[in-house]
């Protein structure tokens, strides 16, 4: 569908050839009129600093669209409608292009998202493994570890290669800073059913919760994650060493983590919800449940209705009265 300026230019078009009149140009193309004359109000000076301001944070961050750059705005101090932001985005063409893909049901494995829920910090972490190459083609080897109630990203591990003594290493120092969990949910890969890394979690008391084979979806937490890692951070860079690797995925799990707020958490960052998370738990107003609830849930959840009185009022019992006679 050709929208309102289209036509418009369509108009101009058919008048350029001097064989058309406007009125019978509009009349052709199904244009009002009035739409064709219709003159735009000019641009004031604090829609063109927003116009920049919104391109600009569009080019530092290309796959963010137009819900996620008004958050940003407004925690930049700009009072903004989404709309409005909607209506720059469109008009200059910074619209993200996302290829459909089928969609699996989560499943009901007893391991996966939807029978083993979160229900606090340190309740469920999520691990999986993404694969990159550098400049000379040497594969990169890379372990996210992200909790899956605060959706914050504890460590990112990036080497050649990664064994299961390295990952009880890795879980060693991510317990003794964060806590340990009550459960690990991974797949069945061989570093992660390793021997080394199973007795390790028994001495630890940490369950191991394995997907079912063959069935990603159950780890939907770590498939996010990491499906975000690589649109917005590897199908971008170009690494020439491990170093350079190493250094720009810990930069990105920071900005994740602190800057980069997330939908599902209401707009905030990881480690804002998890700041108010903590504060709501020692000051006792917080109860895990069967069903979570957000503390962004509880601040936008919306009034109850009034309660209008069900009693008919005088002029409903005149009308019936009338009716009845």
């Amino acid at each position: 569908m050709v929208g309102p300026s289209g036509r418009r230019r369509a108009v101009a078009y058919l008048m350029s050839l001097s064989k058309y009149s406007e009125r019978r140009a509009c009349r052709l193309l199904g244009q009002p009129r009035s739409t064709q004359r219709y003159k735009g109000k000019i641009e004031s000076a604090r829609e063109r600093r927003l116009r920049a301001r919104v391109i600009e944070l569009a080019r530092q961050h290309p796959r963010y669209g137009y819900r996620r750059l008004t958050n940003e705005l407004r925690r930049g101090s700009w009072k903004v409608n989404r709309k409005c932001v909607r209506r720059i985005c469109r008009e200059e063409g910074l619209k993200i292009v996302r290829r459909p893909k089928k969609r699996r049901r989560l499943g009901q494995s007893k391991n996966g998202v939807m029978k083993l829920r979160a229900e606090k910090k340190n309740h469920v972490w999520s691990y999986d493994f993404v694969f990159d190459q550098l400049e000379n083609g040497r594969v990169l080897k890379i372990l996210p570890i992200v909790d899956n109630f605060t959706r914050e990203c504890l460590h990112i591990e990036t080497a050649h290669n990664i064994t299961g003594q390295r990952i009880v290493e890795i879980l060693e120092k991510l317990i003794a800073r964060y806590g340990a969990p009550a459960f690990i949910r991974s797949d069945n890969g061989p570093e992660f059913i390793a021997r080394a890394v199973r007795d390790w979690l028994a001495t630890q008391n940490i369950e191991t919760a394995f997907i079912e084979p063959g069935s990603p979806w159950e780890n939907a937490y770590s498939e996010s994650f990491n499906s975000r890692f690589r649109d917005e951070l590897l199908d971008r860079e170009i690494f020439t060493s491990l170093l350079e690797a190493r250094t720009l995925i810990e930069q990105h799990r920071h900005h994740y983590n602190e800057r980069r707020s997330h939908s599902s958490l209401g707009y905030k960052t990881p480690k804002q919800f998890a700041r108010e998370h903590q504060a709501m738990e020692a000051a006792g107003l917080w109860k895990a449940a069967g069903k979570r609830v957000f503390p962004q849930a509880l601040e936008n959840a919306p009034h109850p209705p009034p309660a209008f009185s069900t009693a008919p009022t005088a002029s409903a019992t005149g009308r019936k009265e009338a009716g009845a006679r």
